[in-house]
């Protein structure tokens, strides 16, 4: 009876232990657990603002590409009186080329969309110099072909570069409604 008396007095006293340290084991577990999920939605908030911030920017420089790239503001940056049309020509094509592999690395921050557009666009400034050329002699004044790219797109009712910017900046105002795309 004794040894009875005495498992029922240890019972007694560590049965309540036990239940202490199970609840307060619970308690703690429960804390760690919800300060871990709220540490990971405050990373992943902050990942986002960055994403966001790195989107917008290479929006910006893409813009900025695509205006450089313009023959309205390309040809009077490059253009000197001394040039012939094949010295124009290859200066327009090595200030593109240029522009185009220093914002090469925005294309992981846009849409395939844009990017493509981007490409597209230059291509097509591309070509339409070398049309352009090609109908003049090249050891003809630079202002011969100032003169007909001018009058080219002067004619044409909307430039790939004005579509172009439109799509960005639709593209932009998406990712500026709803976070990204």
């Amino acid at each position: 009876m004794d040894y009875v008396a005495t498992v029922l007095e240890i019972v007694k006293y560590t049965l309540p232990s036990l239940i202490v340290l199970a609840s307060s084991y619970l308690i703690v577990k429960n804390f760690l657990i919800s300060q871990n999920q709220r540490k990971q939605i405050a990373v992943f908030k902050e990942g986002q603002e960055i994403t966001l911030r790195l989107k917008l920017q290479a929006y910006e420089r893409l813009i900025v590409f695509i205006e450089r790239m313009s023959m309205r503001n390309l040809i009077p940056r490059i253009y000197d009186s001394s040039m012939t049309v094949r010295d124009m020509q290859q200066s327009i094509i090595i200030n593109i080329k240029a522009e185009f592999d220093h914002n090469l690395s925005q294309q992981i921050y846009v849409s395939k969309n844009v990017w493509e557009t981007v490409k597209n666009v230059k291509e097509q400034e591309l070509k339409m110099v070398n049309s352009l050329a090609t109908t003049l002699n090249p050891d003809a004044p630079a202002r011969d072909l100032h003169a007909r790219i001018l009058e080219v797109t002067s004619q044409t009712e909307e430039l790939p570069t004005d579509m172009a910017l439109k799509i960005i900046n639709e593209e932009v105002k998406m990712v500026l409604s709803y976070g990204s795309i």
